[in-house]
């Protein structure tokens, strides 16, 4: 028998008139997320339905728990629009799950108003059948060991015991396109997980310093884009060097604004390609005061260079906060390894914190901004990452 799958959305349901085109892009994301898989979605009573190959139930299920808009994903069970034939499913749920001397719960949820039974009706019902046919159990409303939830559509039941939480927000796609900056640290790839949550398609750039920095950074890089490609529906990466253009900055430049001129030099690069894409936004992972470069002075300084909108994810959050939806998303593992990237190299003892405007715009134009982001644009990488 094949595995019958639910899965529930939340926010875009409240979307009113507009709810069709997001239910429309989770039933794409769902279809793009599961292939590989002989499977199927389809759209009931306000959910939506995959069935698979038994033996895939789990991967099917871990998938599916990683699509942006997703709320939870049960295995559930059909059964016929009958009091007896629900039972059944009930009763063969507690058979494979109950323990011994454990404690239960039944919770129905009547969608289908036209059954003639109501939710607290349905439930002590199914509860007494479950006690009479194992005596061992008991009742408990507040803490049971099993959970049996019933749902009354309107041409079947589904009988089904627990869910795995999906990520929520909307659907990857939905609000548009954006390019992240991905350094391979700890910030960036979290707020590209932020960004793709609240429904924005990206595309990432990453900036090297090959030789002065290891291919093993780069693979770092690769390894992150790969794992945000899980809730992305893949990744196109661009790949840039700076070395040449870092050479000029740290020959010509004051060395306290060595970070602000190369993060404005970034920002250009970012804004060459967003342009090239059709890409309507950049987003970084930078967090108001964590360093040199994310003071307010700073950070004006460095985007004004540019007229993108630039999104900042993380600006509120401090460093245990990131940390900890790093290891929750499972970026932070490839995050700490401890290859260099380009930021690192002709660090200066005393960075500037509240750059002037003037003052940098004098030290920049000791260099050939135009000549510089035309000469890496012309050498970039272009990578598609699959998930």
């Amino acid at each position: 028998m094949p595995a019958l799958i639910l899965v529930r959305y939340g926010e875009i349901a409240l979307k009113g008139k507009n709810r069709g085109y997001f239910e429309k892009a989770l039933f794409n994301n769902l279809k793009s997320a599961l292939r590989g898989f002989d499977a199927s979605v389809n759209r009931a009573h306000g959910r939506f339905f995959v069935q698979g190959p038994a033996a895939a139930e789990q991967e099917i299920i871990s998938r599916l728990s990683k699509v942006f808009g997703v709320v939870s994903v049960s295995s559930v069970q059909a059964a016929p629009l009958s009091l007896d034939a629900i039972k059944s499913a009930v009763l063969q749920l507690v058979e494979n799950r109950a323990t011994e001397n454990g404690s239960f719960k039944v919770e129905a949820r009547r969608a289908n108003k036209s059954f003639p039974l109501t939710s607290p009706e349905i439930n002590r019902i199914m509860g007494a059948a479950v006690l009479k046919k194992n005596p061992h159990l008991r009742v408990d409303l507040h803490d049971p060991s099993l959970r049996i939830f019933i749902e009354i559509g309107p041409k079947e039941a589904f009988v089904f015991s627990g869910h795995a939480a999906g990520p929520g927000g909307l659907p990857v796609g939905v609000t548009g396109r954006a390019l992240l900056l991905l350094s391979g640290g700890i910030d960036s790839p979290v707020a590209g997980w932020m960004a793709l949550k609240r429904g924005l398609a990206l595309e990432a750039v990453h900036y090297h310093s090959y030789p002065f920095t290891s291919m093993r950074s780069r693979e770092k890089v690769l390894d992150l884009c790969k794992h945000l490609a899980l809730y992305g529906n893949g990744i196109k990466l661009h790949l840039i060097s700076v070395t040449g253009i870092q050479k000029e900055i740290h020959d010509r430049c004051p060395p306290e604004l060595g970070i602000i001129l190369l993060r404005r030099m970034m920002l250009r690069l970012a804004e060459g390609i967003a342009r090239k894409h059709r890409l309507q936004a950049l987003v970084t992972g930078e967090s108001l005061g964590q360093v040199a470069s994310q003071t307010l002075e700073s950070m004006a300084v460095i985007s004004a260079v540019t007229p993108m909108l630039i999104l900042r994810p993380l600006l509120g959050m401090d460093k245990h906060e990131i940390v900890t939806r790093a290891e929750n998303i499972d970026t932070y593992e490839i995050s700490i390894r401890p290859y260099e990237d380009c930021c690192t190299l002709f660090l200066p003892r005393r960075p500037a914190t509240r750059p002037q405007l003037d003052k940098v715009l004098e030290a920049e134009a000791a260099l050939d901004t135009d000549k510089l982001v035309e000469a890496a644009l012309q050498e970039s990488e272009l990578k598609f990452i699959e998930p």
